[in-house]
């Protein structure tokens, strides 16, 4: 006799608790509508439920206290309560390790479910700091979830990210975790909750014998149809909240004999759930006339769904080198940042582009340095072995122009760096404003400074300044 069991995911869901703006291409062109929201993904959940009682898993990959105001104001604290009423089982991070690990391991204290890892380490004790895995019983199916967090939190992200801690790929771990479940716990089904990002879990996948099913994270992949790699089960669900990716599984004598993936999009024919509305506007209460104030217009849709170059982050950049008095700017290739539609900008969307509101800073910058900046994070992006890829998309870029080949080796993809128009000159220093290390790490230039006006502040005065805003592509850095 079968039985059924559905999973639900959510991924990279970045604190947005609130139906927002979301892009979906179609044919040849963007499309903008409202999609997501925890009172939406309540009811999501409600009717799985409703559905399967006592059979439905439901899993967060991590990416989920950061990313809005509420998030960082809270320190992440305000996502306790709704997380909790969501009725998750397990999860993974990345960006929760924002706030530091002290911080991140109160809220995990608070959580009515497990914080999962495999590969986070006590640099001291070399002890693992979360549980590597979770048995789950569901209609009398055994479950092993085993989680695996992002692994650059210690080689990419700033370092107060890592206080006292150390990240591995969890490639060498998993399957002796996979063995022990299968043989000491006599699980049905294996479950790989995953931060590393859809190239690399396809690749673990491959490497690792023994998984059912794999819900990927980090690299806000919308997986409309999950793939099937050695065996598993592989989807990754979009960001935001915009999008649940619901996987039914017909499970027969411990093996999946029949599975159906779905990608929920989060859209507005979803009734919200009235207890987890009221809780959002709870929270949302105290800070609503102050996210609510419009403080320009854009006349450009902003957006961070383009990996070369975006319109959201060239209106940041915008901002950031008339704030700091420079003609080139960089900042973080960052995925997070719900779309802006052509019109009124308020503070909410402010926050939403640059939620950590960090000072801009100048650094001095040779132009060998810049060139060898920019072949490290092209690496860093497009890396040929996916465990190598350690960005976001790629680094976001002002007053340059760049020509690269995409398939070429590390160190050899430039083709052409134009600096204002002119070559870029190896021995010449440039005046460069930044965001962030992740920016210009630390390693580049020479006379780093900060200034003291802060990443969101120069936003406003640059839309109060140029009102409606163009943020238009550039050509920034162009693949030919």
């Amino acid at each position: 006799m079968s039985q059924q069991l559905c999973i639900l995911q959510i991924n990279d869901t970045h604190a947005y608790l609130e139906p927002h703006q979301e892009l979906f291409w179609e044919g040849d062109q963007a499309v903008y509508r409202e999609a997501g929201g925890y009172a939406r993904i309540a009811t999501l959940f409600s009717q799985a439920r409703a559905e399967h009682p006592d059979a439905v898993i439901a899993l967060d990959n991590g990416d989920t206290i950061h990313g809005t105001y509420a998030g960082v104001h809270s320190r992440g604290e305000a996502f306790i309560e709704p997380l909790n009423a969501l009725g998750l089982d397990g999860m993974t991070a990345h960006w929760e390790f924002a706030y530091g690990p002290a911080q991140f391991g109160k809220i995990v204290q608070a959580l009515h479910y497990p914080m999962l890892a495999i590969n986070c380490y006590d640099k001291d004790s070399d002890e693992l700091v979360f549980p590597p895995y979770r048995i789950l019983e569901r209609a009398g199916i055994r479950i092993g979830v085993i989680g695996i967090a992002a692994t650059i939190i210690d080689k990419t992200m700033p370092p107060h990210f890592s206080t006292g801690l150390r990240f591995t790929l969890g490639r060498d771990e998993l399957p002796g975790h996979i063995r022990h479940l299968r043989e000491t716990e006599k699980v049905d089904l294996i479950v790989v909750l995953s931060h590393l990002g859809f190239p690399q879990e396809v690749k673990l996948a491959e490497q690792v014998d023994g998984i059912d099913v794999l819900l990927s994270g980090h690299t806000h992949n919308r997986v409309y149809d999950a793939k099937v790699i050695n065996g598993a089960i592989i989807m990754q669900s979009g960001c935001h909240g915009s999008f649940v990716g619901r996987l039914d599984l017909e499970i027969e004598a411990g093996r999946i004999r029949e599975w159906r993936h779905r990608l929920l999009v989060v859209d507005q024919s979803i009734p919200a759930d009235p207890a987890m509305q009221q809780m959002i506007d709870d929270i949302m209460a105290p800070h609503r006339a102050m996210l609510e104030r419009v403080v320009g217009h854009t006349a450009t849709a902003l957006n961070r769904n383009t990996v070369l170059e975006a319109t959201m982050d060239n209106l940041l950049l915008q901002a950031i080198a008339e704030a700091a008095g420079t003609k080139i700017a960089f900042s973080n290739g960052w995925r997070y940042g719900a779309p802006v539609i052509p019109g009124p900008m308020t503070m909410n969307d402010l926050w939403n582009i640059v939620p950590t509101n960090p000072p801009i800073s100048v650094v001095e910058l040779s132009g060998r340095e810049l060139w060898d900046m920019m072949e490290e994070n092209l690496e860093r992006t497009f890396a040929c072995d996916p465990y190598q890829q350690m960005g976001g998309y790629v680094k976001r870029c002002l007053g340059v122009n760049i020509y690269i080949k995409v398939e070429n080796k590390p160190g050899l993809r430039i083709q052409r760096f134009f600096v204002d128009g002119e070559l870029l000159d190896p021995e010449r220093s440039y005046t460069c404003a930044f965001i962030t290390e992740q920016g210009v790490p630390a390693k580049y230039g020479s006379n780093r400074r900060h200034l003291e006006i802060h990443a969101i502040e120069a936003l406003e005065r640059y839309l109060a300044r140029h009102d409606p805003a163009n943020a238009n592509l550039h050509g920034s850095v162009v693949a030919v």
